[in-house]
């Protein structure tokens, strides 16, 4: 017996003599040594009747405001596509952040003398997630993380000014905290910023160094210097994708600005410049997650780039200086995903689909039917007559063998998910063993001795306990998901629908033809003996 919740169903107090003395009503702790010295107690086990079902996805929450622990930094970028699950396209946009300094020039210089301000050089810069390899015969590289789908094949990017004021606080009405969910659509202004229309991006690991043409204010070339990412701990350069600006374009949104009204505060900017979207399109190619809140250094994360050069000239043609200058532009502040999923591929609930983002989840009803129609099921009902003290309730989903499972989730997560009858409201709430047996609730892949992904499993003892001792009637189906990590911030008993985790994973569900990999839930109880 691994296990004995403190709770009981049982009305009867036990009364012990020993040495002519009569103890009270034993604590729990005193049950559990009953249980094991004196025998006074049977354990057993029952399965539970189940039925799991394939739920469809509309839409999850996908800013960052509002989490309390941090914002989580991970942003998808491109294509995913597999005819098991829904096509993905994963796009961003996010407000964009004033850099430390925007004046053209500090200098003071006199009254003959003019400074003219040229761009070298304008793009986006997004860091790659990417793990350092130390190889016996070469040496060392960088090797990118985090990327889902075919990495041979571009997808198409393009860069949008965004005509959307994002705020933390809902403009309709201000006393309530802002929500952007994945369905919601950009609103662009303007063409393409990018300088080739349509970018083709593919994720490459060798773009690590980057050349920046100066110019001087008649357009000649004068100097080359050479752009790179390292960390303190290599000077291996770390790989990021460019993706080059229109120039033009930003020196007329953004440039000729720097010492406006609208460069005057971060809120200033904010209501001029509403944010940057990048925006992928395409039948199929990669998916690429970002991270946009490094907390190592702030040089990793997605920023626009600008290189330009301060010409001095005195006399109308005499040039007296060139001074280099670089700002960046962090992509920081409130951001949102939109997801534009593809059509469900044809299933029937013999398959239940787990795919991140938007895609689908697994939707659980536990003690099967209510016949008499009392409101609580007859198999609930049957267990509550056994008085029984449940010890461990374990939910075991197996995965699909026939559906390759390579970008199956390390971890699901389980919660309840019920439509009020009479608002139709949807409730989503933790289930109680998430605070109280956090580390075993579980739901994370098990796999095989080799290596095999087999199944995942849900330690719901309290929940189903509190079932049993009818401490609570409330029954509600159970869904399942792809574990983001903002699903473990409890602050409170309600569920928040994030989501920017897109693996993907098909189980089978509690038919019989499964055989033992069916679905179940095992309840293993105490008994006291007659």
């Amino acid at each position: 017996m691994k296990k004995i919740i403190k709770k009981s169903v049982y009305v009867s107090v036990f009364l012990i003599a020993f040495s002519g003395i009569i103890s009270c009503e034993k604590d729990f702790t005193d049950i559990r040594t009953t249980i094991i010295t004196n025998n006074v107690f049977s354990t057993d086990n029952v399965l539970v009747d189940i039925e799991i079902e394939n739920k469809e996805v509309d839409r999850f929450r996908t800013d960052n405001i509002n989490l309390s622990t941090g914002q989580y930094g991970q942003y998808l970028l491109g294509i995913y596509n597999n005819a098991n699950y829904e096509k993905l396209e994963a796009s961003v946009l996010s407000q964009v952040q004033l850099p430390s300094s925007h004046k053209y020039t500090n200098e003071t210089y006199g009254a003959d003398t003019t400074v003219i301000s040229t761009i070298d050089t304008v793009f986006l810069k997004l860091p790659y997630q990417a793990t350092l390899t130390e190889n016996d015969d070469s040496d060392p590289t960088y090797s990118l993380d985090s990327i889902f789908g075919n990495q041979e094949m571009a997808f198409t990017l393009n860069l949008y000014q965004s005509d959307e004021y994002l705020s933390t606080l809902d403009l309709d009405d201000p006393t309530q905290i802002s929500n952007y969910f994945s369905d919601e659509d950009f609103q662009i202004t303007g063409s393409p910023l990018n300088s080739v229309i349509d970018y083709q991006f593919t994720p490459n690991e060798n773009d690590t160094i980057f050349a920046v043409k100066r110019r001087l204010s008649d357009s000649n070339q004068y100097d080359i210097d050479t752009i790179k990412i390292t960390t303190s701990s290599s000077d291996v350069p770390l790989p990021f994708a460019r993706i080059p600006m229109d120039e033009a374009k930003f020196k007329a949104i953004l440039f000729d600005k720097y010492e406006s009204a609208e460069f005057s505060s971060q809120d200033a900017f904010n209501n001029y410049f509403r944010g940057l979207i990048l925006k992928a399109t395409g039948a199929d190619g990669s998916l690429i997650s970002f991270d946009f809140n490094n907390r190592v250094s702030a040089t990793f994360n997605p920023s626009i780039e600008v290189y330009y050069t301060n010409t001095v000239v005195k006399g109308g043609t005499q040039i007296i200086d060139t001074i280099k200058k670089n700002n960046s532009f962090p992509l920081s502040g409130i951001r949102r995903s939109h997801y534009n999923m593809g059509a469900s591929p044809s299933i029937s609930n013999e398959q239940i689909k787990i795919q991140g983002t938007a895609g689908s989840e697994g939707s659980i009803t536990l003690f099967g039917a209510d016949n008499d129609s009392n409101g609580i099921p007859d198999q609930l009902e049957e267990l509550r007559l056994e008085n029984v003290l449940v010890n461990d309730a374990l939910l075991t989903i197996y995965v699909d063998q026939s559906v390759d499972p390579l970008l199956a989730p390390e971890r699901l997560y389980l919660y309840k998910d019920y439509v009020d009858p009479t608002s139709q409201a949807i409730i989503q709430s933790h289930l109680k063993d998430v605070f109280t047996e956090a580390s075993t609730f579980g739901g994370y892949l098990e796999t095989d001795d080799d290596g095999k992904k087999v199944k995942y499993t849900f330690r719901i003892t309290d929940y189903i306990s509190d079932l049993l001792s009818s401490e609570t009637d409330y029954n509600p189906k159970l869904s399942f998901k792809a574990l983001n990590a903002t699903d473990l911030i409890l602050n409170d008993t309600i569920f928040r629908p994030y989501n920017w985790n897109p693996k993907m994973v098909t189980l089978l569900n509690e038919s019989s033809t499964n055989g033992a990999e069916k679905a179940e839930l095992k309840i293993s109880y105490s008994k006291k003996e007659n």
